[in-house]
């Protein structure tokens, strides 16, 4: 996928500004951005993808555990999970308007102490510090989300795969790490609320990293207030609808395995440990699918093959995983980690969608806001169907269902006029 970026096809004229998009480098401010910069704006952005989903996965593989420490019952355990979701939609909507403000990089620094502050009030064991941490940190991590890509289309406009690529290479890196540590950290610190506050130590990392980024921008970016397009009447356009249908889809198959999988192997009859061990499987191979998945996707007529591999992979892993037995999830576990690689091939799209920054913030908040909103159905009904069945055969099937819609989505999205519109010769 070339790195060009012509004015979005089908959007609204209102929506799109008159302003032509152009090089980071060129911007007001930024053409004389010194090296030390560019540096740490990479490694702020390795900082922050460590931490977008290592809180989520960190408290996904402790449900258990925390359920039985602290006593809360089954509807309090089918709303945990579905927190982070419902943070992303509601705090997510806000973003184009908080970077319209503030600005891409103090919005974005705003939300690390918001995710830090929550990720740390997660370690109080109680209830209510457990639900309200969670609020305060996920909708940090919400704005993280939605500001992301335009940082990165602001910052490395000539290198938006590779850099998203290294985005979510490290999310997904962060995210295995913590599955796979947080239970025996638990042990060792003898409670899983302590565990899941530890997470917050990787959050302040991230606040101080970042601080040197938004305070060069702080000082040379131009003294206006930053341009804003409505992202709402993006979703009447064919680009603004299908980038929101396909984030769905993938968030809500994502954010359901994320939240249930572990608790899932658990209840089947895998020891916690092991269940920890397979989230972190689960995890891992989703490192190095994204990679290749950018790689596929970026040559020549080779994105719609990517999607329908990754989509087709994730349909064999819901299928295995309701068929073979649960010694045997390592293979199911490997299968879903690879569809989860659909993930970046959808930032790509949404960090090169946008005639201008602003545009792009509009699309990110349309797609993500709206996405996750539906997205919280996920984790909040396969708990809720667990509770009633008694099993995962039918939130499975569900899952199932979603994932055969997502190979027709991916087959629209790929088209050559979505493509044109994205981006794409």
């Amino acid at each position: 996928m070339p790195e060009s970026h012509p004015p979005a096809a089908n959007a609204p004229a209102a929506a799109v500004p008159a302003t032509p998009a152009v090089p980071a480098a060129a911007l007001p401010g930024r053409g004389t951005r010194p090296r030390s910069a560019v540096v740490f704006g990479v490694v702020a952005l390795v900082l922050i993808g460590l931490n977008l989903r290592a809180g989520i996965t960190g408290a996904s593989a402790l449900l258990h555990d925390l359920q039985a420490v602290l006593g809360y019952g089954a509807l309090v355990a089918a709303v945990i999970p579905s927190i982070p979701t419902l943070c992303f939609a509601l705090a997510g909507a806000g973003t184009s308007w908080l970077t319209g403000r503030l600005g891409v990089e103090k919005a974005i620094l705003l939300a690390l102490a918001m995710l830090a502050g929550g990720l740390l009030l997660r370690g109080i064991p109680a209830t209510g510090m457990l639900v309200a941490g969670s609020v305060l940190g996920m909708s940090g991590l919400a704005v993280c989300n939605v500001a992301m890509p335009s940082f990165i289309r602001e910052h490395f406009a000539h290198r938006t795969s590779l850099m998203t690529a290294v985005y979510t290479v490290t999310m997904t890196t962060g995210a295995t790490v913590t599955a796979a540590a947080v239970v025996p950290l638990a042990h060792a610190l003898g409670s899983p609320s302590a565990a899941v506050g530890a997470i917050g130590i990787t959050a302040i990392a991230a606040l101080l990293g970042f601080l040197p980024v938004a305070l060069h921008a702080h000082r040379n970016s131009p003294r206006k207030p930053a341009a804003r397009v409505s992202p709402w009447p993006l979703l009447r356009t064919r680009k603004g609808l299908l980038l929101t249908v396909i984030f769905t889809l993938q968030a809500l198959l994502a954010y359901a395995l994320l939240s249930w999988f572990p608790y899932m192997l658990t209840t089947m009859g895998m020891s916690a440990s092991d269940s920890g061990l397979m989230f972190g499987l689960m995890q891992l191979v989703s490192v190095p699918a994204g990679m290749v998945l950018i790689a596929i996707g970026s040559r020549p007529r080779m994105l719609r093959p990517a999607f329908y591999l990754v989509s087709v992979t994730m349909v064999a892993g819901l299928v295995l995983l309701l068929v073979l037995p649960v010694g045997l999830a390592a293979v199911p576990a490997a299968l879903l980690g690879f569809g989860l690689g659909i993930f970046p091939l959808v930032m790509v799209m949404i960090s090169r969608s946008g005639a201008s920054t602003a545009e792009t913030t509009a699309l990110s908040t349309l797609a993500q806001s709206t996405g996750y909103l539906l997205a919280t159905a996920g984790p909040f009904g396969m708990g809720l169907l667990h509770s009633a069945t008694g099993g995962w055969t039918l939130p499975l099937l569900l899952l199932l269902g979603l994932a055969l819609a997502q190979i027709v989505v991916a087959h629209l999205i790929t088209g050559r006029a979505m493509t044109n519109a994205i981006g794409r010769k």
